[in-house]
């Protein structure tokens, strides 16, 4: 059987937070698959050996320094990516981050800047894409990273399983609005071994926990996530969108647990004229 739906010659893509985990390996892989890609995040010297790798498999690397926090970074790398490539046919929204701590200490604006980065950064770059992605031969494709706790639920993971929910929604959305002509899915990791991830992984106890309560009996890898974000990119998924692949290794609860204890009786705030108690 010919493998040729699965491969990605001559393609273009852009790949956000791939520096290191997730995002590095989903470049790598893009590119052993036969794209060129563009790459961005904070971290210039992380990006260089990721280009590296990439070059090694034949294919063109650029590298993009980026704070996507930022109004507008998003949309520049559509066309730088235009600029270099000439074409630009994925999107791979990775970039991600949140306070993980408990409700009490969730301020508004940590709920605010979770939503704002996970999902409005991941619009700006879809958004700015767009033209590029409709002009694509086969059409474009964009992969959403998401995560199970916007999936499951689990304490202290408030803001970030809020926005991660959010994203997974508004890529069932947005296969809609782009549909036929673009194709929008995401991938839903569960506990992989990334940096995020060191606080278990290092720790003997949390580690078996882990691996106990995960019906593949390990934590993922960022290789697990990337094949699956090759494949929605690819041909072979030609007829999918909408759709939400969960790589977690089985799991329907969570298996990470941040020991976060019941929350005691809290004194009530002083009303008008009153003492505090």
């Amino acid at each position: 059987m010919s493998m040729t739906p699965f491969f990605l010659n001559d393609r273009a893509a852009v790949v956000t937070g791939a520096g290191r985990g997730i995002g590095a390996a989903t470049a790598i892989a893009l590119a052993r698959a036969g794209a060129d890609v563009l790459i961005a995040s904070r971290t210039q010297e992380d990006l260089r050996a990721v280009a590296k790798e990439i070059e090694s498999h034949g294919r063109r690397a650029v590298v993009v320094r980026a704070d996507l926090s930022a109004p507008g970074t998003a949309g520049e790398l559509a066309e730088r990516a235009m600029d270099t490539f000439g074409r630009l046919d994925i999107v791979v929204n990775n970039v991600g981050d949140a306070e993980i701590e408990p409700f009490q200490e969730t301020s508004w604006e940590a709920v605010e800047k979770a939503l704002r980065y996970n999902v409005g950064t991941a619009h700006a770059l879809t958004r700015a894409a767009l033209p590029h992605l409709l002009a694509a031969r086969d059409g474009g494709a964009v992969v959403n990273i998401c995560s199970t706790v916007g999936r499951v639920a689990a304490r202290g993971w408030l803001s970030y399983g809020m926005s991660k929910a959010a994203l997974a929604h508004y890529t069932r959305l947005a296969a809609h609005d782009l549909a036929p002509r673009v194709r929008v899915n995401g991938v839903v990791p569960g506990a992989i071994a990334t940096d995020n991830l060191r606080f278990v992984m290092e720790d003997d106890a949390a580690r078996r926990e882990l691996e106990a309560a995960t019906p593949m009996r390990r934590a993922g890898t960022p290789e697990d996530v990337a094949h699956a974000v090759v494949y929605l990119a690819s041909p072979a998924a030609s007829y999918v969108t909408g759709t939400l692949l969960e790589v977690d290794g089985g799991i329907e609860t969570t298996n990470v647990d941040l020991g976060i204890p019941d929350l005691e009786a809290l004194p009530c705030p002083a009303g008008p004229g009153e003492e505090g108690i």
